[in-house]
C-alpha cells in the first residue's frame, strides 16, 4: 500500500495542485489530508470546492477548521476564510472528523491523538522550538496501537519512529513554509524553500517507510495576493521559505 500524505495547505491552491500532479505520477493507492486545509488569506473558497470534489481521498478536520467554524476562537485567518465560503463549504468542513483508522495498523490524526493543537514531533520551550525526545514521542501516543501514524501542524517534515517501532509521519505543509506562533511560547517554524511539501509513505517487506518530498511550484502569484490581502508576513514566508517574526 502506497499512500500519499497531505497536510496545512491553508488555501494555496497552486501548491496543492502542483503537490497533486506530482503523486499521479508516481501512483498512489490512497491519498490523505491532515487538515487544515483552508485557513488564510490566499483562496480558502477554490481549495475547498477541489477538496470536496475529491470523493476518494480521506480528509481530516485539523485545528483551523474548528477555528473556523466557532466565532470565538477565530484568528485572523479563520476570519478571511470564513467569509469567503458558502454554506456548502462550512458544511463539508463540519462534516469532517478530527482522527481516522485507516485499517488496523494505519492512524491519521492533524496534531496528536489527543489533540488537534500539539505538536507531535517537535516540543516548545521559551527558548523555541526544537525536536521532541523519544520520551517525549512515546507519551504523545500513550494508549494508542499502530504501525504508522500520520500527523500534520507543524508543519514541518520529519519521519520518527517511536519506542515500540510505529513510524510517524509529518508530510510538512503543502501550502505555507513558514510562520510564527505564540502558542504555549512564541516559536518559528520555518522550511527555508517556497516548495510544496507531501510525504509519500508505503509499507514494504520490513514495515513502513516513507519519502519526505518537496515540489516546486509557481509561488508568485500566491505571495502577491497574501500582500494584497494584507498579510505580508505570509507573503514573505510563501516567497522564502522564512519566517518574518512579528516580535523576538
Amino acid at each position: 500500500m502506497r499512500i500519499a500524505l497531505v497536510s496545512d495547505i491553508h488555501g494555496n491552491l497552486p501548491a496543492l495542485e502542483a503537490v497533486v500532479a506530482d503523486f499521479a505520477q508516481r501512483g498512489v493507492d490512497v491519498v490523505a489530508n491532515l487538515g487544515d486545509s483552508l485557513s488564510g488569506p490566499l483562496l480558502p473558497l477554490e481549495t475547498a470546492r477541489f477538496l470536496m470534489a475529491q470523493r476518494d481521498w480521506v480528509q481530516l478536520a485539523g485545528n483551523h477548521e474548528r477555528q473556523i467554524l466557532h466565532p470565538h476562537q477565530r484568528t485572523p485567518s479563520d476570519v478571511y476564510a470564513h467569509a469567503q465560503l458558502g454554506a456548502a463549504e462550512l458544511a463539508w468542513l463540519a462534516s469532517l472528523p478530527p482522527d481516522l483508522r485507516l485499517n488496523p495498523d494505519v492512524l491519521l490524526c492533524h496534531g496528536t491523538p489527543r489533540s488537534d493543537h500539539e505538536y507531535f514531533l517537535e516540543t516548545v520551550e521559551p527558548g523555541g522550538a526544537r525536536l521532541a525526545t523519544l520520551a517525549e514521542v512515546d507519551e504523545r501516543m500513550t494508549g494508542v496501537q499502530a504501525a504508522l501514524i500520520a500527523c500534520g501542524h507543524s508543519h514541518v517534515q520529519r519521519a520518527v519512529r517511536s519506542s515500540s517501532g510505529c513510524l510517524i509521519v509529518n508530510p510538512g505543509s503543502v501550502g505555507l513554509q513558514a510562520y510564527d506562533d505564540d502558542h504555549l511560547h512564541y516559536h518559528v517554524m520555518q522550511n527555508g524553500s517556497p516548495d510544496a511539501r507531501y510525504a509519500l509513505v508505503e509499507r514494504g517487506p520490513a514495515g513502513w517507510g516513507a519519502a519526505l518530498i518537496a515540489v516546486p511550484y509557481d509561488w508568485q502569484p500566491m505571495a502577491a495576493l497574501a500582500e494584497r490581502n494584507g498579510r505580508p508576513d505570509w507573503a514573505h514566508a510563501i516567497a522564502t521559505g522564512y519566517a518574518k517574526p512579528s516580535h523576538q
